[in-house]
């Protein structure tokens, strides 16, 4: 309950300043000759930028720019509260007055872009860069002596015994016969024993059964 209250006095108070404010700059711009719906647009114009250059310091940091323009709005409406109070004769204002509240429009105008369409600055922008001081590096590396290298001894490899004779292939006596023919017909007609290789062609058998019936005929 008593959050509530203070949240209501605040806002309370906030448009008791502003209908002050606003009827302040009102009555300045209709006495410097901005007569009918211009006078209202000054306040307006006032107010508003210096909503917006408050609102740039809030939501992208502090800047130049959003200062600048936050006290030059904040100048003109304290100014314009000020000069209402009897400090100057409204009946017959200066020229500085008139030629002030004449060029608002365009300062306000030029603020207000800016504000809008100038980039914020970044992070990495607005923070100073900060450069590393150079250190030396004294890089000490260990002379490695290199091991002497273990003494192998050399491995005697065992003797593989010897394979064992394969067991002579049993031949047929009546192929030894037929064999005994061809080598008698080959030697009668060339002159020469018949050899293994033509005796296995001739008998069409494996070549260790040839070779056993070769030494048989021998």
């Amino acid at each position: 309950m008593t959050s509530k209250l203070r949240v209501d006095a605040v806002l309370v108070q906030a448009l008791i300043a502003g209908a002050l404010s606003f009827a302040h700059l009102h009555d300045l711009a209709a006495a410097a000759g901005q007569t009918g719906w211009k006078a209202w647009a000054y306040p307006v114009s006032v107010d508003l930028l210096l909503v917006a250059a408050w609102r740039r310091l809030r939501s992208d940091g502090s800047s130049r720019l959003a200062w600048c323009w936050f006290l030059v709005s904040l100048f003109a409406s304290l100014g314009a509260n000020v000069a209402t109070a009897g400090f100057l004769d409204l009946a017959h204002p200066p020229g500085w007055l008139r030629f002030g509240v004449a060029g608002w429009p365009a300062v306000a105008f030029l603020g207000g872009t800016l504000l809008a369409h100038s980039p914020a600055p970044t992070a990495a922008e607005s923070r100073p860069v900060v450069e590393p001081e150079p250190t030396e590096s004294v890089s000490t590396e260990a002379e490695h002596v290199p091991e002497p290298a273990p003494e192998t001894t050399a491995e005697v490899e065992p003797t593989r015994p010897a394979p064992a004779t394969a067991p002579p292939v049993p031949v047929p006596a009546a192929l030894v016969e037929h064999a005994r023919k061809l080598a008698d017909d080959h030697r009668a007609r060339t002159g020469h024993p018949i050899d293994t290789d033509t005796l296995r062609a001739r008998l069409g058998v494996p070549a260790p059964m040839a070779d056993v019936i070769a030494a048989q005929l021998s």
